[in-house]
């Protein structure tokens, strides 16, 4: 017999959303002895769990009045949920129209540290097509829409994402030395779009461009996932399949509050 979700809950992390969950907009701060008192939780159990929350971002204290608040770990996590959820319910028309344009699967994802997650897909009306993989994750590096992503991270940030000079592969083409990843990025920032090629599954290549909100930040990535065989060299750069990809990106961008600059006279 199947067992209740709620037999498997961990009564600490139970407490400690309790507490998150005390803060209000009329009651912004908070003190150990009220907590206490409104969780019937023994102070000394409310004050580790506070430590815990702050030492991760998710508390913080007033030094003035040494009452708690919200940290700003709280506002990122925010923040996040509903970026993916704006952007993936703003990009499906994008999608649908880059898939009719092309014949083949337009997908968006969102890079994670090193690896990317893809929200959203409109698979190609073909026998032979790739498939969807919304909610997967995959390394970024192996990807398409990841390297569009990673490619404008600081060195700082590359470096510390691949702390090591070898790089997990997914097939014999995958990039394999942590330099030839960062000769890569340079490429995708020079052309302005990200390919990869049997990197992530044999027989199977992907082109993606970079997705901007309104602060120009880079928050995900819109691209073609084909059949090698299909996505040749010439159909990506001579037959509008790259044009029409980077301007789903655009657009998206555009969409989410994207200014583009004007060209340099």
């Amino acid at each position: 017999m199947k067992r209740e979700k709620v037999n498997y809950l961990i009564q600490s992390v139970s407490h400690a959303l309790d507490i998150l969950e005390s803060f209000t907009k009329t009651e912004k701060e908070l003190g150990v002895t009220e907590l206490s008192k409104r969780l019937a939780l023994h102070k000394n159990n409310v004050f580790r769990l506070l430590a815990t929350l702050e030492h991760r971002g998710y508390i913080e204290q007033n030094k003035e009045t040494e009452s708690y608040r919200l940290g700003p770990k709280t506002l990122q996590i925010g923040s996040i949920f509903i970026e993916q959820r704006e952007c993936r319910r703003q990009a499906r028309p994008f999608l649908e129209e880059l898939m009719a344009a092309t014949g083949e699967t337009a997908v968006i994802a969102v890079l994670r540290a090193s690896k990317v997650i893809y929200m959203d897909s409109v698979e190609a009306d073909r026998a032979v097509r790739a498939i969807s993989r919304i909610g997967a994750m995959l390394p970024a590096h192996c990807t398409s829409v990841g390297k569009a992503q990673l490619a404008y991270l600081s060195p700082v940030e590359v470096e510390r994402l691949y702390a090591e000079p070898e790089l997990p592969t997914c097939t014999s083409r995958s990039l394999k030395m942590r330099s030839e990843l960062i000769t890569a990025l340079q490429t995708v920032r020079e052309r302005g779009y990200a390919d990869e090629n049997e990197e992530c599954d044999l027989d199977v290549r992907s082109i993606a461009a970079p997705v901007r909100d309104f602060s120009k930040n880079i928050i995900a990535a819109i691209g073609i996932v084909a059949p090698a065989s299909r996505l040749t060299d010439q159909r990506i750069e001579q037959d509008g399949v790259l044009a029409r990809m980077q301007e789903a990106a655009l657009s998206l961008s555009k969409k989410l509050g994207y200014i583009q600059p004007s060209p340099k006279k």
